[in-house]
């Protein structure tokens, strides 16, 4: 049994996440902003993991053998954690995401198309910081997720005080009404509707992650000693034409489509740059992945349960 603290954990792979460490007798403790309670006998620290004094004092005297960090978004909320956590714990996990390789969003190294990006792409001991950045603003936020989550790395690495490894995950997927972005739902609408999915003229594969394989990745990465980014994603790269013809075997109609001019935004998971990524690093640290193609039917079965059941103006 270890002691371990989920920041976070109130949804999506983040409460299966609980639900795993507790179901294989783990102490578990949660710390959010009370919306959503844990499990009965997860430890419920509530505080806003933002106010410096209030965390440290919910803390109280705990000590932890590991932090998994499911809702660190900015340098600044890293540096409070890195503090807060300093001598309270020997290992910090942080959910970290593909987008620190998406090359639309900082200068990155380049990585020849159609091979899978490594790790090593974005390594946070090089990363610059700015604290001083407006990370507060929710819409500086939204429109700098992906610097964010790359500066967050950043600090983590240079605090010391704990081991620390950031899983970067893959496109979620999975769980119905669960899965929070609607993404399988906006597919599967536009394909009954028989309206325009629209794509980029050369649209590149992604990769994918099932919410429940990214929950026990989780589990894992908790209780393993590597350090450093490990890159999260079942196997099996797909463009989003792959992904309509999928989503429209089981809604009886064709996928239709409309290439966008260059520049113009298109549907989620169309993408007009490379940044699908390598999952070899977990494979030889011993994660085993699914492939994508084998649990994504199921995924869309759910979407479409999710979206017959919901209720219609």
């Amino acid at each position: 049994m270890q002691r371990i603290c989920v920041i976070g954990g109130s949804r999506y792979f983040g409460k299966s996440l609980v639900e795993r460490l507790q179901a294989a007798g783990h102490q578990v403790t949660v710390i959010n902003r009370g919306s959503t309670r844990p499990p009965v006998g997860v430890e419920h620290l509530v505080v806003d993991r933002n106010d410096e004094a209030a965390l440290a004092a919910a803390l109280g005297t705990r000590t932890f053998d590991v932090v998994v960090d499911q809702v660190c978004y900015t340098p600044v909320q890293a540096a409070i954690a890195a503090r807060a956590f300093a001598g309270r714990t020997r290992r910090y996990v942080m959910t970290s995401t593909i987008e620190v390789y998406d090359p639309a969003t900082a200068v990155l190294p380049t990585v020849p198309l159609g091979t899978p990006v490594p790790e090593e792409s974005v390594d946070p001991a090089g990363r610059q910081v700015a604290m001083d950045l407006p990370w507060h603003d929710d819409a500086y936020l939204e429109a700098h997720y992906a610097e964010g989550k790359r500066q967050a790395e950043a600090v983590f690495v240079h605090a010391g005080g704990f081991a620390f490894a950031a899983v970067r995950s893959a496109h979620v997927l999975g769980g119905g009404a669960q899965e929070f972005t609607g993404r399988l739902a906006h597919y599967a609408g536009l394909i009954a509707r028989s309206e325009e999915i629209t794509v980029h003229e050369k649209a590149l594969p992604t990769v994918f992650i099932h919410y429940e394989e990214l929950a026990d990745l989780l589990v894992w990465a908790a209780a393993a000693d590597f350090t450093g980014p490990v890159n999260a994603c079942s196997d099996g790269l797909l463009d989003v034409y792959d992904l309509a013809e999928i989503v429209a075997t089981p809604v009886g109609r064709e996928a239709v489509y409309r290439t966008v001019p260059a520049g113009e935004k298109a549907s989620p998971f169309s993408f007009d740059r490379h940044y699908a990524m390598s999952n070899a690093r977990a494979k030889a640290l011993g994660f085993s992945f699914s492939r994508t193609t084998d649990w994504l039917p199921g995924a869309v079965a759910e979407a479409l349960a999710a979206l017959s059941a919901a209720p219609t103006d």
